[in-house]
């Protein structure tokens, strides 16, 4: 075979259309441009049947065409494109095609990236198969504020000097005059009538506090036969009221239920300077206008005492005597009533409004 024909046909023989497979996306980071220039993406190219058939190029007029009976001016044959390694030995090939130089630059090109923006003419990025999650915030949750386990307390006031003192009490400022009153004459001449014994005692009288009995009397009988003690020191209108009370209501009651007279009264207490339990209001007995009673002794010696659970037979007349008490006295007060008075009677004469009384 002549040489011209040989060259020609080694370097134009057909070759086996290939096919190039469609770029994937790469989660890779993209490929760091050659000659620190940034690369254009190269573009997804999908092989379409007409890119896959020969392409038939025209054969020069004055090129041979080997074979019997074909002349020059016949018509074009189809022309193989060459492959890479035949075209790089093709050293002394005048020049290569344009379509060889094109599909050489773009195989250079680096390989688009899935984070890089595609164009009009590429195929959209398929989605990840799984879909990214948030970034979960942490299952600590934040503490609730709680409240103070001590709840706050207001600012404590000055101790006052006045919290101290007693409240006024117009029978504070009682005291004796030079001469005895009528009134408290005429009363210990209606005692000595009742046979009550009785003594003088000198004025009562503490201002800083307010205790006041400006004609007092100590009793020491309740009538001829009822004695009272220990000493028991009273202004003379509350003597009165007590004699006239075991007088009327505490001898009969006594004869009724045990069949024989009383012989004495235990007080607990009379005159006290002193206020009422936790309050600064100054108790009747700073005013010698209250009497405690604790017990009552028969002739026999038999005490009847005051109590919250007394036998039978002293409930009885106790009961008689407490409700009794109520209107001769204003305020009536026993077992049952508070815890200060569980062990005796208190009897006073503090003035109310309409006369009213206060028994329980």
């Amino acid at each position: 075979m002549p040489a011209e024909a040989r060259h020609r046909h080694r370097h134009h023989e057909p070759l086996t259309p290939r096919v190039e497979q469609p770029l994937t996306p790469r989660a890779e980071q993209p490929l760091k441009p050659r000659g620190g220039k940034r690369l254009k993406p190269r573009r997804h190219r999908s092989v379409t049947p007409k890119q896959a058939q020969q392409k038939t190029l025209p054969l020069p007029a004055d090129v041979p065409v080997p074979g019997p009976g074909i002349s020059g001016s016949g018509p074009a044959i189809p022309v193989p494109e060459p492959r890479p390694a035949d075209a790089a030995n093709t050293a002394g090939a005048p020049e290569r095609s344009n379509e060889e130089k094109s599909r050489q630059e773009k195989q250079a090109l680096p390989e688009p990236s899935a984070s890089e923006p595609s164009t009009g003419t590429e195929s959209e990025p398929e989605p990840p198969a799984v879909a990214p999650t948030p970034t979960q915030k942490p299952d600590i949750a934040e503490p609730e504020a709680q409240p103070p386990a001590v709840a706050p307390q207001p600012p404590q006031k000055p101790a006052d000097a006045d919290d101290k003192k007693m409240l006024p009490d117009p029978r504070s400022a009682d005291l004796p005059d030079e001469k005895m009153p009528a009134e408290e004459v005429a009363c210990r001449e209606r005692l000595k009538t009742l046979g009550v014994e009785f003594e003088e005692h000198k004025a009562e009288s503490q201002l800083e506090i307010g205790c006041s009995i400006p004609y007092p009397i100590v009793l020491k009988t309740l009538g001829k036969s009822v004695a009272i003690g220990p000493a028991t020191e009273l202004n003379c209108k509350m003597a009165e009221a007590t004699a006239r009370f075991a007088a009327d209501i505490i001898q009969p009651a006594a004869k009724a239920e045990f069949g024989a007279d009383l012989k004495s009264i235990g007080q607990a207490s009379a005159f006290v300077c002193r206020p009422r339990n936790g309050t600064r209001k100054l108790s009747e007995h700073a005013f010698g206008n209250a009497l405690d009673i604790a017990s009552f002794t028969l002739p026999d010696g038999r005490k009847i005492e005051v109590g919250p659970a007394p036998p039978e037979q002293d409930a009885k007349f106790l009961n008689a005597v407490r409700k009794a008490a109520c209107g001769p006295f204003k305020t009536v007060l026993g077992p049952g009533a508070d815890p200060d008075h569980s062990l005796h009677f208190h009897l006073d004469l503090e003035p109310r409004r309409h006369g009213g009384t206060f028994c329980q």
